[in-house]
């Protein structure tokens, strides 16, 4: 399938300050010049903050982790799961096609979305609020015909059931996902044969988890309550139900034994002094054609017309300057890259290049 940009794009997209500092950890668990190994999350994420992925967003990004724009558009264009065009503002509905959901119903389901949503798949409705699309198994078989609805599943579904979640979702709710026949997880549709007693749990534990993080359809901006600091689901009780039993006591633990010291961090080489007099020297113009200077490792095409405006346009410049023209570069030359150029020793990079 031909999976192109949208010629409808914003000027511009940056992260939020919390989805920022979130990109930037990311960014951290990958070893010294393979950053660009992030850009699967980090495109994941401009995702769920604007819904879909804009060509600033992949650019924007690729700047971040110092790849040439193709290669960004490469995995954005590659994935199913980015959406390259506007989706509904609230809600993408994603109907499961594959063999076990076909035979169950699924291609109601779809005539559903057709009337409700849209004819065509991945254009918005109406009101801008509903889209949707036919995929590939979502693994939830045995519950077939299901949808994935944001960050959830709604399983066992019907064309009425549907219609009724699509109501909902436009009106602004976020019904509960799970089974929507009354089923409590997976078990036979006659009922459960073993692991009957569930002590009261009003969900099963990915439905229990999914209501208590309350994120199905949200916006992520960076705000939301982590993954292993939410709610613990199992215990959320139906009103009424008995309080569950406290633990027994336990004999205290043995004292810890004692840790080996942790070996001494080396020491951070101290930072290079400079003045206003250790800037480069820098070019008005380039000296016959200017070198490909996204050839060094960690310069992408932003970085290179920074570079360029400055008055960079050659390997040979880089490659003779000093620590203290380094320094100078690295506070001072790259907006948002500080310290970019020693630590992808970008010297050492030029003095190769240019010979």
């Amino acid at each position: 399938m031909l999976r192109r940009l949208t010629p409808d794009q914003p000027e511009s997209f940056a992260f939020t300050n919390a989805n920022m500092a979130w990109a930037q950890e990311q960014i951290k668990k990958y070893p010294e010049g393979r950053q660009a190994s992030a850009i699967i999350p980090l495109l994941w994420r401009a995702q769920e903050q604007e819904g879909w992925l804009s060509k600033p967003a992949i650019e924007g990004i690729a700047d971040m982790l110092g790849m040439a724009y193709i290669r960004a558009l490469e995995v954005a264009t590659f994935y199913f799961m980015f959406q390259l065009k506007p989706v509904g503002s609230v809600a993408h509905i994603q109907i499961c096609g594959t063999t076990s959901c076909m035979l169950c119903g699924s291609e109601d389901l779809i005539a559903v979305c057709q009337e409700e949503i849209n004819e065509k798949p991945y254009l918005p409705s109406a009101d801008g609020k509903l889209s949707w699309e036919e995929v590939e198994c979502l693994g939830a078989c045995t519950n077939a015909p299901m949808a994935q609805v944001g960050k959830d599943y709604y399983e066992d579904l019907t064309a009425e059931s549907l219609r009724g979640l699509l109501k909902e979702f436009a009106a602004g709710k976020v019904p509960t996902p799970g089974p929507q026949n009354g089923r409590f997880a997976a078990e036979p549709l006659g009922g459960a044969t073993t692991l009957k007693d569930r002590s009261g749990e009003a969900h099963n534990g990915s439905v229990g988890l999914a209501v208590s993080i309350g994120d199905s359809v949200k916006r992520i901006d960076g705000t939301e309550v982590p993954l292993w600091k939410a709610p613990v689901p199992v215990g959320q009780q139906p009103e009424g139900a008995a309080a569950p039993k406290p633990k027994a006591e336990t004999k205290p633990a043995a004292a810890p034994k004692a840790k080996a010291k942790p070996a001494p961090k080396a020491e951070e080489a101290p930072a290079v002094e400079y003045s206003d007099d250790d800037k480069p020297e820098m070019l008005s113009a380039p000296q016959g054609a200017p070198d490909d200077l996204k050839k060094i490792k960690g310069v992408g095409p932003k970085l290179e017309k920074e570079l360029n405006g400055a008055g960079v346009y050659h390997f040979s410049q880089i490659a003779s300057w000093s620590a203290k023209e380094v320094a100078w570069a690295d506070d001072n030359l790259l907006d948002g890259f500080k310290g970019r150029i020693s630590r992808d020793n970008w010297v050492s990079q030029a003095k190769e290049l240019a010979t």
